[in-house]
C-alpha cells in the first residue's frame, strides 16, 4: 500500500513510470488536464485512444496508452463521473483510483502521479475528491510504491497535504 505524497505542479512534467489522465468518456481529448496531456503528450495519445478504445471507456473504468513525448512511460486514462451532470455515485470516483490502480499493476508501474480526478470542470467537491483520492491509494493493494497526487494550485496542495497528513 503506498503512502501518497502531494505535489504542486504540473502533471505532464512528472518523472514517474505512468500519469493519469481525467479522460471524458470518448477518449479523444478535451480540457483541463485531459487537455493538457494530450498536447504535452502529443498525437500519439490520441492515436493510441482510438486504435484502443474505439467506442470509449465508461464511467469508472480505466485504460491505458503511449505517453507520447511525455516523460513518463504510459497515461493510464479513467473517466470520472461528471457530479455538475448529475453523476453523483462516489463509488464511480473511487473505481478511477482502484482501476487506475489495477491498471498500473497489469503494466509493471512502480510510479505514478495522479490528478484529482473530477474536481475540475466535473465539478466534483474538492475536499470530497482529495479524500476519495487519498483514501483510496492509501488503501490500495498494489504493487506501486510512489503515488503522487498532483495538485496544479497551492490551495489545492494544501488540502492534498493536509488529508494526507491525517491518515
Amino acid at each position: 500500500m503506498p503512502k501518497p505524497t502531494a505535489v504542486l505542479g504540473d502533471i505532464t512534467t512528472q518523472h514517474v513510470d505512468a500519469i493519469v489522465n481525467a479522460a471524458n468518456r470518448a477518449m479523444r481529448g478535451g480540457g483541463g488536464v485531459d487537455g493538457a496531456i494530450h498536447r504535452a503528450g502529443g498525437p500519439a495519445i490520441l492515436d493510441d485512444c482510438i486504435a484502443r478504445y474505439p467506442h470509449g471507456l465508461a464511467t469508472g473504468d480505466a485504460g491505458w496508452t503511449t505517453a507520447g513525448a511525455l516523460p513518463a512511460q504510459w497515461v493510464i486514462h479513467v473517466v470520472g463521473p461528471n457530479h455538475a451532470a448529475g453523476e453523483r455515485d462516489r463509488a464511480l470516483l473511487v473505481s478511477c483510483y482502484r482501476r487506475a490502480l489495477t491498471v498500473a499493476d497489469r503494466l509493471g508501474v512502480r510510479s505514478i502521479a495522479f490528478p484529482l480526478v473530477s474536481a475540475g470542470i466535473y465539478g466534483w467537491p474538492k475536499a470530497d475528491a482529495v479524500d476519495i483520492a487519498v483514501t483510496t491509494i492509501a488503501g490500495a493493494a498494489t504493487a506501486v510504491t510512489e503515488a503522487r497526487v498532483v495538485a496544479f494550485d497551492a490551495a489545492t496542495h494544501e488540502l492534498v497535504a493536509d488529508r494526507i497528513r491525517r491518515l
